[in-house]
C-alpha cells in the first residue's frame, strides 16, 4: 500500500539472467539511467550522473524479458523501488536500488519494436468458453414485427 512506485527510462547495462525457481520464473538485469540537461554555456546536451538499478521480473514478465531484452536497448520500466543498505565484512556500507518490475517495454522514442503476443499456457486452452452472442437487437417495434412474422398462423377450427 505505501510503496514507492517509479517509472524509469534507461539503457540495459547487463545481459538478463533468467532462472526457473520453485516460485516460478525470475529474471534480472541492470538498467543505467543517465540524466541529461541542456548546458547553456556550451549550447549542447550534457550527460549528468548515471544511476544503476537492478530490475527484477517474475512469472510471465521474466519469460518475456529473457526473450526480448538485450544489452544496450532503451527501456521504460515501471515498478516498486526498494533501496537496501548493508555492511559487508571489512568494507564500508553498501547500498543498492532494486526495482520489482510491473511493466517493461522498449522506449519507442528511440527506436521501433515489433510486438508479438506470448503463447498462452495449454491449461488455459482446455477451459473452452462458449462464444458470446454479439448480435445487436433492433428497435423495440421491429422486434415485435419479426416475432409476429415468424409465429405460425393459427389453424382454423371447424
Amino acid at each position: 500500500m505505501n510503496e514507492t512506485i517509479v517509472c524509469v527510462v534507461g539503457n540495459v547495462a547487463t545481459q538478463p539472467v533468467y532462472r526457473e525457481l520453485a516460485a516460478g520464473p525470475s529474471a534480472r538485469f541492470r538498467l543505467a539511467v543517465t540524466a541529461r540537461y541542456w548546458d547553456r554555456e556550451k549550447s549542447a546536451w550534457t550527460d549528468g550522473h548515471t544511476n544503476f538499478f537492478t530490475v527484477w521480473a517474475n512469472r510471465q514478465l521474466a519469460v518475456n524479458v529473457a526473450a526480448s531484452v538485450e544489452v544496450g536497448q532503451p527501456l521504460v520500466v515501471q515498478g516498486r523501488l526498494k533501496v537496501r543498505t548493508e555492511v559487508r565484512e571489512g568494507q564500508q556500507q553498501w547500498a543498492s536500488a532494486d526495482i520489482d518490475a510491473v511493466a517493461i517495454g522498449h522506449d519507442l522514442a528511440r527506436g521501433t519494436a515489433a510486438f508479438q503476443r506470448a503463447a498462452k499456457p495449454e491449461a488455459a486452452l482446455m477451459a473452452a468458453r462458449p462464444e458470446p452472442s454479439w448480435e445487436t437487437p433492433g428497435p423495440a417495434g421491429a422486434l415485435d414485427e419479426e416475432v409476429a412474422q415468424q409465429a405460425p398462423e393459427p389453424a382454423a377450427v371447424t
